[in-house]
């Protein structure tokens, strides 16, 4: 099929590599504008899409919007029989998604219609869920509010942080993608309306929801540790000799013990929360890199008794 692919972050790199693998014919690709990086921020990287686009040798574009005559005007002129959206981080308008003969796709990283919207890998996790999966949905204009027409389930391991469940969805989208294009190319992918009942909305991540409050119980806490692992890293404050450093904790698992909130319960890291407690088991300093607490507390002993912040 005659394909344009839409797509920024390293997640949606394994999907335009199996469309590519399945003989497609990607005729554009769409990616967010490089950004500056280094020091001075005089260097301009590109995006992981369109790095991989370029060492494919595909033709990238990298619009500021798409709301623009011309811009419509440009992606009509591919002549698309469909978009594959993946992750692109710009709102599509009525104009583009209907451009495509068989109109857009997107791969959506939860089971529509529970956690629509930008954070669906951390909320999953957050919220506790036992199960995940990947949709492939029509897009309309609504925030991933369209038909969908292709599924694939996952469990939720009780220690899978974001980053591996991040890693797996992403091959899982990058497996369901050419059986569903060959099943609409042959015309029998039928796409069913999400449920009007269940609707959740993933909203992004605060910078609040970082700072861990350890008088919230064990189990919400570790769902919250490993929904932001590794980004942006749930911390708490810690005074090392030299006043409170932040720390970010990376993994944890579920201990026994009680105790004051934030208090740690012996020299490994068991801390006490509001309800049960908690074992720290990678951690980072600011400026450093991920360390398991056993190597943390080799260099700096944490008493039983010593208070988190």
């Amino acid at each position: 099929m005659r394909l344009v692919f839409m797509g920024t972050p390293d997640f949606s790199v394994p999907v335009l590599d199996a469309l590519v693998a399945a003989g497609h014919d990607i005729v554009a690709v769409y990616s967010r504008a490089p950004k500056p990086a280094g020091r001075r921020g005089l260097e301009m990287t590109p995006s992981p899409v369109h790095a991989r686009a370029q060492a494919l040798g595909l033709p990238v574009l990298t619009p500021k919007g798409l709301r623009s005559e011309e811009a419509a005007a440009e992606f009509s002129a591919h002549k698309a029989d469909v978009a594959i959206v993946v992750a692109y981080g710009l709102i599509l308008p009525k104009a583009i998604l209907d451009a495509p003969r068989l109109g857009c796709l997107n791969i959506h990283a939860s089971l529509l219609p529970r956690w629509r919207g930008a954070a669906p890998i951390q909320r999953a996790i957050m919220a506790g869920d036992a199960e995940t999966g990947v949709m492939v949905m029509q897009m309309e204009e609504g925030l991933d509010t369209g038909p969908v027409g292709a599924t694939a389930r996952t469990p939720i391991g009780e220690n899978e942080t974001a980053g591996e469940l991040h890693d797996r969805l992403s091959a899982l989208g990058a497996a369901v993608i050419a059986p569903a294009l060959a099943d609409l190319e042959a015309g029998r992918l039928a796409f069913v309306p999400q449920d009007a009942a269940g609707v959740v909305y993933a909203h992004k991540i605060e910078k609040a929801e970082s700072r861990i409050d350890w008088g919230l119980p064990a189990r919400e806490l570790h769902n919250r540790i490993r929904g932001l692992s590794p980004f942006p890293g749930a911390w708490f404050e810690l005074d090392l000799g030299r006043g409170p450093e932040r720390i970010k904790v990376l993994r944890s698992e579920m201990a026994k013990g009680a105790g004051v909130a934030g208090t740690a319960l012996d020299n490994a890291l068991t801390i006490a929360c509001g309800d049960g407690a908690l074992r720290l088991v990678e951690i980072q300093r600011a400026g450093k890199g991920p360390v398991k607490a056993a190597d943390f507390l080799r260099g700096q002993k944490v008493a039983a008794g010593t208070r988190l912040s």
